[in-house]
């Protein structure tokens, strides 16, 4: 979704700026608007704006549970009828270190006039699109509370998924990076003082492997120094790249193309979708609105093409399942079950039983992967390391074979 730069002023008068993402730039003035901000200057950023900041590299992290206690207090408070502005006075004594210092900047923005959305929109890597955004739906329908109480559930199952994926992968990591160390002290330290002590020997054929692995590490000792300076720039360039609306795209597009990254897309995209609209429509927020804000949390820019799309369509007719199943990213059983939702009127239900399963489905192949990788790994890894450990023998077994010995 676009990204927007607006300058507006608030109730008193007093001058507003920040950014907004918006299908479009009228859509972002109506949002504004319902913020009650009169926004007299809205620029859409381009690819040479975004803001590339090494700062939001290391914002501190905050821990689930210290985010999940603060959406429950906060919505106990607001359910209590105590002012949104009271509310954050009265947390900011709760919590202590970085996040204290977070609900002040907060409550300071709040008091000053801007929405308890866009302050939270500050802090991406504690409060992430989708929480800002199910807020922000809150603030307009008044009904924050009941969206807080079933944010907590949400974010609860999101964690318990994003440990399954980080699982899945943190496992072949740790034995590819021991592997990399393991292969670097072999080919730096023991291939050179073999292959020397073999030459001076008097045998100056050295085996194939050997000879490949004595290559292979005079190259690296030579250019070491060259080859990690490389290697940090391109993690820098790569970072930038990805963060750039052509990078993004590009990245987006390929992980779409790759089978079992696919997979994981488009069923997060579903269990998203489905869990932040059944959301948004059990607290009372209406079909259009609802749309607006579910279709800009999908991560992935070309699956929110297609549902953006949809949107539009959603919206002209008021039929969702339809729509829905020509953007090609939700299976036909989700398509029956939200079908069957619009007929009996339990959409907003049937919607969040759609997102429950396919959350369901998609730990269960995360436990799956976990168990087939990392055997596959460790047999890969093996044979690299078996391989290394081959080329530096032959030449002393063939040692062992000369006269004399």
């Amino acid at each position: 979704m676009p990204l927007y730069k607006y300058e507006s002023f608030n109730r008193s008068g007093k001058k507003i700026e920040g950014t907004i993402d918006a299908s479009s730039k009228e859509s972002a003035k109506n949002t504004l608007q319902g913020q009650n901000l009169l926004p007299y200057k809205i620029e859409e950023l381009g690819e040479g704006n975004i803001e590339f900041s090494l700062a939001s590299f290391f914002e501190s992290p905050v821990e689930l549970k210290t985010k999940v206690a603060f959406t429950k207090q906060l919505a106990v408070l607001l359910k209590s009828g105590v002012p949104l502005l009271q509310c954050l006075e009265l947390l900011i004594e709760q919590f202590d270190k970085s996040f204290k210092r977070v609900l002040i900047n907060i409550k300071d923005g709040v008091k000053s006039g801007q929405t308890f959305a866009s302050q939270l929109a500050k802090y991406p890597k504690i409060f992430p699109n989708v929480y800002v955004q199910l807020v922000k739906a809150g603030e307009a329908s008044g009904k924050l509370h009941i969206i807080l109480n079933n944010l907590i559930s949400y974010m609860v199952k999101e964690e318990e998924t994003r440990k399954k994926i980080k699982k899945a992968s943190s496992y072949p990591l740790f034995i590819l990076s021991f592997a990399f160390l393991v292969v670097i002290g072999l080919i730096t330290i023991l291939v050179p003082k073999i292959t020397d002590m073999f030459i001076k020997m008097g045998n100056k054929e050295l085996p194939g492997p050997t000879l490949f692995l004595k290559y292979l590490s005079d190259f690296f000792l030579e250019y070491y120094l060259v080859f990690f300076i490389v290697l940090f720039f391109l993690i820098i360039l790569f970072s930038y790249w990805k963060s750039t609306l052509s990078g993004k795209k590009s990245l987006d597009s390929l992980f779409l193309k790759l089978p079992l990254i696919s997979y994981f897309s488009k069923t997060k995209a579903v269990v998203q979708f489905s869990q932040t609209l059944g959301i948004l429509l059990d607290a009372g927020v209406n079909l259009s609105e609802s749309l607006d804000i579910v279709s800009s949390i999908v991560e992935n820019s070309m699956l929110f093409e297609k549902l953006e799309s949809a949107k539009n369509n959603i919206i002209k007719e008021g039929k969702i399942a339809k729509y829905l199943k020509q953007t090609g990213i939700f299976p036909n059983i989700a398509i029956y079950m939200i079908d069957t939702g619009e007929q009996s009127g339990k959409l907003g239900e049937m919607l969040l039983t759609v997102g429950n399963d396919y959350n369901d489905e998609l730990n269960e192949i995360t436990d799956s992967l976990v168990s087939k990788i990392g055997p596959i790994v460790t047999i890969i890894t093996g044979v690299i390391i078996g391989f290394i450990v081959l080329s530096v023998f032959l030449p002393m077994m063939d040692m062992s074979n000369l006269p004399g010995m």
